[in-house]
């Protein structure tokens, strides 16, 4: 298996663990060389150590909050034929409960991550006439809530600011697109659900009553994602770009 893989380099931000390893070692079963990213060198080298063997694995310990990381990152990985933005972590909570600093910080990472990170490497993949990016944003981007009022905001911004650009972007043989994963099986998601039962019981050890009432009973798996990613960037979708296709089990009608 391949579609088409053999030979490209995908580079996945935030691919020490959850969404972005799991997609880092779909691309690499298909044949890709992948370069991970993460602030721990000791956390990426475990990760490379569970990818599968063969495939070139490169990694890039840096801090895509900070303006410079982000430069020397795509100035050391410029020609990547794939950017999979996927780095980020807002933590759950209402307006009054979390402060300036904490939505500025988180928006560094994520929202600012996303879209610098973009600027960077579309201008690259415009000049070539080639490359695909893919940002993982998230379903609360479309079902906004108080609970998560810092990560509905800000996915809703990614969510236009992917549909706009990738709407562009094919004039430059390029695609640009999102996938909105809902809950997903993950360390993060038991942190945002913390988060938001501090907002909405007042006790954050309430937080598995965040997690009911979800499609199959079940949160989705990184691996899910991951082989949405992989089977949407492949030359098999040419024609996918400036859209954000939802990965929610139909959650976004349930209510």
């Amino acid at each position: 298996m391949n579609d088409g893989y053999a030979g490209k380099s995908v580079l996945v931000t935030g691919s020490s663990k959850g969404i972005g390893l799991a997609c880092a070692a779909d691309f690499a079963e298909r044949g890709a060389s992948v370069i991970l990213t993460g602030r721990s060198l000791e956390a990426l080298e475990k990760a490379r150590a569970t990818l599968p063997t063969g495939s070139p694995v490169e990694l890039a310990a840096c801090d895509l909050s900070l303006e410079a990381d982000r430069v020397a990152l795509a100035d050391r990985f410029g020609e990547i034929d794939i950017l999979v933005n996927n780095a980020g972590g807002i933590p759950g909570g209402d307006l009054f409960t979390l402060d300036i600093g904490q939505w500025q910080s988180s928006w560094q990472l994520k929202v600012f991550g996303y879209i610098h990170l973009t600027q960077l490497y579309l201008k690259r993949m415009k000049e070539r006439r080639a490359g695909v990016i893919v940002n993982i944003i998230g379903d609360l981007g479309r079902m906004p809530r108080w609970d998560y009022i810092c990560g509905s905001t800000a996915n809703a911004g990614l969510i236009a600011f992917t549909e706009a650009v990738g709407a562009q972007s094919v004039d430059w043989n390029v695609r640009v697109f999102g996938i909105n994963p809902t809950g997903t099986a993950t360390d993060r998601v038991v942190d945002v659900a913390r988060g938001r039962a501090r907002s909405t019981y007042g006790d954050e050890e309430r937080w598995p009553e965040i997690l009911t009432g979800l499609p199959f009973d079940r949160l989705c798996t990184p691996e899910e994602v991951a082989r949405l990613v992989a089977t949407l960037a492949s030359p098999d979708m040419g024609y996918l770009s400036g859209t954000v296709v939802d990965l929610d089990g139909g959650r976004i009608n349930r209510r």
